[in-house]
């Protein structure tokens, strides 16, 4: 690979230099002079700005795989445990007749992930400066943005580039004790101009539209006249969508379910119905990542769900349990092969006395540093939410319809930028207890997840584990399903929903990933080994 490639491929990473020279993006206008027998604007002061731009992006930079730091400047403030950042030092103007808002605020956040192998520098930098809150007179204040200067890692300013369109229909002013009067929680969302900024060769990571964290402005009033660089109207507004994205290591043992009904009925046949996670798989739809999935071992394609088929097992009517194994693989790989990830041989354990259930799997992961494949057998995915009722047969068949699922402690370390409890797509599970019994063909429900400010994202999907390491077998990309063991009919027809086969981006155009990180998210590759993350 040339240095070129493994540069292009190391910055993938959310927002880089993101071709920073090719936003067209409006100046902050200066108001306009009053008008005669207009009332005089209210001078403000001491303002402060709290807002953390993206919790997800934050979390991201901080993850291993980035190496990331984020540096504050010139009197700007970042809260412990990687938290937002307070703007001071405020100055601006309100017009009382129809409450808009014009402040700018002190102080600078430089965001940097990705360093580089011999050379200075990191692929991922970006400076945001003088950053300015304003609110629009013709919505009585309603509607407003953040906008900042942006210096990427190139060095090339851009002033007054409209990052977040605020919307304080909902806000309340609040006065305080000392004067100051707070809008808190102001929700904010991705500009066009914002989404240009966390690009990749023209490729955003984020869509406009997208959740940012929610920001709080406090000012007070103020006898003395602001300076006329303070002044502004509002630029831009903001659209929609969602994001993306972790990698992370597997579990060193992995555990399916401890205990196994041998009593009760056999299962004839069955077909578990999981999409994994929507905002993972638009993810693997954006044009950057190349993403493709690829089915083999009898998987099925039913609308946005994988079907997995030919269940096994046994179910205990007056226990109250199902044991069920499942034929069938999924695989997902993007990024040129630094994303490799595998699940196959799963398993779905139930009992409504608890009320819960457990979905495992074998998940074999390629390991961005060391470009081996592990696997571990039996990983507790997703826990399953019963009712009472869930496991009673009619017809002959025993159906968890659309049953709730979130991400285990095991398969956070899978899908590192996701939490551990996070909603993932739901579960259906149909299997036939009676040798008569036509099983179900219906399509099942699927996941329904957007982006947040905490994100996560994009989406993750390489791991390590440690129980087994093959590193003859992992493909990179394209081909039959071999990673982990077993192959099949390698399937890689295009999933409208689901981004499977080759480039997808024209498949779903707007993903959620960012950086399962979910949202949002943000995948980004690491040169020389390091691998891909979901921030």
């Amino acid at each position: 690979m040339t240095v070129t490639s493994r540069r292009a491929l190391a910055a993938l990473a959310t927002a880089t230099v993101l071709g920073a020279s090719a936003l067209a993006v409006p100046a902050f206008a200066a108001d306009a002079p009053g008008k005669t027998g207009e009332a005089p604007k209210t001078v403000l002061k001491e303002g402060t700005l709290e807002w953390g731009v993206k919790e997800s992006f934050r979390k991201y930079l901080m993850k291993p795989l980035a190496h990331g730091e984020i540096k504050v400047a010139d009197g700007a403030k970042q809260a412990e445990k990687n938290g937002v950042f307070t703007f001071t030092g405020g100055e601006g103007k309100q017009d009382p007749s129809s409450q808009s808002i014009a402040a700018t605020f002190k102080g600078g956040v430089h965001f940097l992930g990705h360093p580089r192998h011999g050379s200075a520098g990191f692929d991922l930098d970006i400076t945001l400066a003088d950053l300015k809150v304003v609110t629009d007179a013709k919505s009585g204040g309603k509607k407003g943005s953040i906008t900042a200067d942006v210096t990427a890692g190139d060095g090339k300013k851009q002033d007054d580039v409209p990052i977040a369109a605020l919307d304080l229909s909902g806000v309340k002013p609040v006065d305080g004790a000392d004067g100051a009067k707070t809008y808190a929680k102001i929700p904010a969302k991705l500009t066009a101009e914002g989404a240009k900024v966390f690009t990749y060769d023209g490729n955003p990571y984020y869509d406009e539209g997208e959740d940012l964290d929610p920001a709080t402005l406090s000012v007070k009033e103020s006898a003395e006249e602001p300076s006329k660089k303070d002044e502004g109207t509002q630029t831009d507004e903001g659209a929609k969508s969602g994001e993306g994205s972790k990698s992370g290591e597997g579990t060193k043992t992995g555990e399916g379910s401890k205990t196994e009904n041998k009593t009760g009925t056999a299962i004839v046949d069955g077909n578990l119905d999981w999409g994994v996670k929507k905002k993972f798989r638009e993810y693997l739809a954006k044009p950057a990542t190349e993403g493709r999935t690829e089915v083999s071992d009898g998987t099925q394609k039913s609308g946005d769900n994988f079907r997995f088929v030919q269940g096994k097992g046994s179910y205990d009517a007056t226990a109250g349990t199902l044991n069920a194994t499942f034929a069938g693989s999924v695989r997902f790989t993007g990024h040129k092969g630094q994303m490799d990830l595998k699940f196959s041989n799963f398993k779905v354990t139930a009992q409504t006395s608890g009320k819960n259930g457990t979905l495992s799997a074998d998940v074999s992961a390629k390991d961005p540093e060391t470009g081996k494949t592990n696997v571990t057998t039996g990983m507790p995915l997703a826990k399953l939410q019963l009712t009472a009722d869930a496991l009673k047969a009619k017809d002959g068949i025993v159906s968890l319809w659309g049953t709730p699922a979130t991400l285990t402690a095991e398969g956070a370390k899978v899908f590192r930028n996701y939490e551990t409890g996070e909603a993932l797509d739901p579960v259906t599970v149909r299997v036939a207890v009676d040798k008569n019994a036509k099983l179900p063909t219906d399509q099942a429900p699927t996941g329904s997840d957007s982006g947040t400010g905490s994100g996560t994202g994009t989406t993750g999907s390489t791991g390590s584990g440690t129980t087994a390491t093959n590193t003859a077998n992992a493909t990179t990309g394209g081909g039959a399903a071999t990673t982990g063991g077993g192959t099949g009919t390698g399937d890689t027809t295009p999933l409208a929903s689901t981004g499977a086969s080759t480039p997808t981006g024209p498949l779903l155009g707007a993903a959620g990933a960012l950086v399962l990180a979910g949202g949002g998210a943000v995948f980004a590759t690491r040169r020389r080994g390091r691998g891909p993350a979901q921030g």
